[in-house]
């Protein structure tokens, strides 16, 4: 019978992986938090250059008019909803003659809704018109 006394190892802690692992969790949340307010956002729109200008031969141009309604190609459209606007760009675009050079320009009124803009471009994803540009204006124009 061996009743000596084992040594027997204090247990210890490793504080080592556990101050690696808050230095992880330190690190993830210092790089996930947003500091920006933003109700301090300020938004500088860039002015653009019509003289550079370029022509498109194979264009459709879509106006929205300041209290909402819509013309295509100098026509002007009856009704506003998204099925009318797509039916008619459907119309100017037949899915038989889809050109991949085919532009969609949206002339919008610059007092024009952000809605009714997203509506044309929702209604230019119906009827299969990936190109899309905006009218505008120059700055020295401006009256």
């Amino acid at each position: 019978m061996n009743f000596r006394h084992r040594s027997r190892d204090e247990p210890e802690i490793n504080l080592i992986p556990f101050i690696d692992v808050l230095l992880v969790v330190v690190i993830f949340l210092m790089l996930s938090t947003s500091y920006s307010k933003f109700t301090e956002l300020q938004v500088n729109l860039p002015m653009a250059n019509t003289e550079a200008a370029r022509d498109y031969p194979k264009e459709i141009i879509v106006a929205v008019s300041s209290d909402g309604r819509y013309s295509l190609n100098k026509i002007s459209m009856e009704g506003s909803s998204l099925d009318v606007l797509a039916t008619a760009l459907l119309a100017a675009n037949p899915p038989g003659k889809i050109s991949q050079d085919r532009v969609l320009i949206i002339s919008a009124d610059a007092s024009a809704s952000h809605q009714s803009v997203i509506l044309v471009m929702e209604a230019a994803r119906r009827a299969g018109l990936s190109h899309i540009t905006f009218a505008t204006q120059s700055a020295s124009s401006k009256r």
